[in-house]
């Protein structure tokens, strides 16, 4: 999967400790920027553009270190399952590692742990944390282009599930939010699968008849777990029900299954209808989409983000009817200079802020206003030496830091400013 990049990435050197305030350009409001990637086609009906207030940014320059791979770094993701007193823990996905580090109070990056793949030629693009029920160990998962699933004991750093079924990459992982041992994969065969990491069994296939036409790129479980997002190179987004009674029955069976005194392979369900469709959002590859209460977030190579849902405003999504299309547009977050694919913006739920970086090392923040998303708190974060893609970008869960990384395999840091920080 070529997740091709502007030549003109430059090679940054480490840093750890430097404060660089000065070296930092922060306040900006974003412009309206339509599309000039390749394949996009020309600007639809008029929509409604988030009103942007120019604030005081929200966070301040830590730190930066460059991983000794030298490749790109293509996914980040902090460990939001441990609790308020326990470490900021945060994995990236890169070359053939998945590195783990700690954010300690007083500053820094604190590297605990570097996994390395057993093939050389591995090229990791996504992980996801989790945890074992019976010892409440922390577990990472983690994909990318041969298309196995890792799922490593970070503790003992060694793998302990390896999943293949994916006939090529996958793109994304997402666990359940309440049920730890459920993986969704996404991938570049048109499938994501839902997988038991207990007892090793793939539960469903979403894919088919009206599956995605083309790589699936971003997935997203919704805050109860009961409903999937997905995302593609076939510029749709499709709505997956798994609260139905079938669902349940085969996720319970699932838990319960033992491959070894089994005669029968397990029930895998074969899910080719997604319980909705569109294609209406974007008009190019749809490279991340998170859940926002019933809303989504979802992104192109068109340099906006759009809030939206599936059907009318004040409809509910149980509402909804089959081969119904519509959907409602609530507002854009715009911004600049990111019109290549496979870049992903970071979402707190918990404190509402959006962060989404670009081709040259700049990072935009949204603040959304939790009563109407039309209102944000916009700013900028840049430093000089940060000129590289920046592929995603990850906030802990109290909020209190951000972490970013680019295709020149340097990781940042940047913190809340103290007079705003606060846990929910």
């Amino acid at each position: 999967m070529d997740k091709s990049s502007p030549k003109d990435s430059a090679k940054e050197e480490n840093s750890e400790n430097e404060s660089a305030e000065d070296e930092t350009a922060s306040i900006s409001t974003t412009t309206t920027s339509r599309s000039k990637s390749p394949g996009s086609r020309r600007q639809r009906r008029s929509r409604t553009h988030s009103k942007t207030k120019v604030n005081r940014p929200s966070y301040k320059y830590d730190c930066h270190l460059k991983e000794d791979h030298g490749q790109a770094i293509f996914g980040v993701a902090f460990n939001h399952l441990l609790g308020k007193d326990q470490p900021l823990i945060f994995a990236t996905a890169g070359s053939n590692r998945c590195s783990v580090y700690e954010c300690p109070q007083n500053g820094g990056l604190k590297l605990l742990m570097v996994y390395a793949d057993p093939d050389p030629d591995e090229v990791f693009y996504t992980c996801s944390w989790s945890y074992e029920q019976k010892a409440s160990m922390p577990l990472l998962a983690t994909a990318g282009y041969r298309g196995v699933i890792r799922v490593i004991d970070v503790n003992r750093n060694e793998s302990v599930g390896n999943y293949i079924g994916h006939g090529q990459a996958i793109n994304e992982l997402k666990f359940h939010p309440r049920q730890p041992f459920l993986l969704l994969s996404g991938s570049k065969d048109h499938a994501i699968r839902l997988w038991n990491i207990q007892t090793h069994v793939c539960i469903a296939i979403f894919g088919g008849v009206e599956g995605h036409r083309d790589e699936v790129l971003s997935i997203d479980f919704d805050s109860r777990g009961e409903r999937i997002m997905s995302s593609g190179m076939d510029h749709s987004l499709k709505l997956w029900l798994i609260n139905t009674t079938e669902f349940q029955e085969k996720i319970e069976l699932s838990r319960i299954f033992n491959a070894n005194k089994s005669q029968m392979p397990f029930p895998t369900i074969m899910q080719h209808f997604p319980d909705f469709s569109t294609r209406d959002i974007h008009r190019n590859y749809v490279d991340c989409v998170q859940w926002f209460g019933d809303f989504i977030l979802s992104k192109s190579c068109e340099n906006s983000i759009v809030c939206w849902k599936p059907g009318q405003l004040h409809q509910h999504l149980s509402q909804l009817k089959p081969n119904d299309a519509s959907c409602t547009i609530i507002c854009e977050f715009d911004y600049d200079e990111c019109e290549m694919w496979f870049v992903r913006f970071g979402f707190n739920p918990w404190h509402k802020i959006i962060a989404l970086g670009n081709q040259y090392g700049k990072v935009y923040i949204w603040e959304l206003d939790p009563t109407d998303p039309r209102h944000t708190h916009s700013s900028t974060l840049n430093n000089i030496r940060c000129t590289s893609i920046v592929r995603q970008t990850a906030f802990s869960r109290d909020g209190s830091v951000l972490v970013w990384v680019c295709d020149d395999a340097t990781v940042w840091r940047w913190n809340r400013r103290n007079s705003e920080t606060h846990t929910p």
